[in-house]
């Protein structure tokens, strides 16, 4: 069964610096059907104005993926990192028994826009951790590629979850067959540009979630470049 969620239905949160989407419930914005699907909780996607950002704040026991799609994220933390993380950074903050950061648009002239997804730990009261890994673009051409997964697998950042990220770009025509292991649950979410889905369309923004299917067709049949998020989920 497959299970859209269009882009249009999402919260939204709008600020004079920030624009933000939830596909699920955050903060102010509560559906009662979309509390996160298996251990994923959150994907929101933001668009940061120049020189704007979340001031430092703080969590604790959540895995933080952090996706972006253009510009530059500046991120600083209570652990002593500071990053810039660009296209084709993958960056997980898990944290754990608690840390503060701040994540500003690195630039003062273009806007940065991104995703951020919270997981589920599998465990409380971990130490803090971080990590971020760059996957060139051609690495996700045409085929899923690993960019979270709990053992670190194919150079991907660790997750403490049981729980398998992929990433993929689809230019024309290009298609995907992935077959869907048993007792999984998968969600899928369109970062830009559309695809089909066992032939249900899906454009940017839009997600699905997937359950006891046993294969997966993903296809691009239009003109532009398209690129999606891929969550393997117990």
């Amino acid at each position: 069964m497959i299970k859209v969620r269009s882009a249009e239905k999402r919260g939204r949160t709008q600020l004079d610096w920030l624009d933000s989407f939830h596909t699920f419930s955050f903060s102010s914005y509560y559906h009662p059907d979309e509390n996160g699907f298996s251990e994923l909780l959150v994907i929101n996607e933001d668009h940061v104005i120049p020189g704007g950002g979340f001031a430092t704040h703080s969590h604790r026991d959540m895995e933080i993926v952090t996706y972006v799609l253009d510009g530059a994220l500046e991120h600083k933390d209570s652990m002593g990192n500071t990053s810039i993380i660009q296209p084709g950074d993958t960056q997980r903050m898990s944290a754990g028994k608690g840390v503060t950061h701040s994540e500003y648009n690195a630039s003062n002239s273009e806007p940065v826009h991104f995703l951020q997804v919270w997981i589920k730990p599998n465990q409380p009261g971990i130490t803090p951790g971080y990590e971020q890994k760059h996957v060139p673009c051609e690495e996700k051409q045409g085929k899923l590629r690993l960019i979270a997964s709990p053992k670190g697998n194919h150079n991907s950042v660790v997750i403490h979850q049981d729980v398998n990220l992929y990433a993929a770009v689809l230019n024309h025509s290009d298609s995907i067959e992935y077959p869907l292991p048993s007792g999984r649950k998968f969600y899928l979410h369109v970062c830009r540009g559309s695809i089909n889905i066992n032939n249900k369309p899906l454009s940017a923004g839009d997600g699905a979630r997937i359950t006891d299917e046993k294969i997966l067709l993903i296809s691009n049949d239009a003109e532009t470049e398209s690129e999606f998020l891929l969550f393997d989920l117990p």
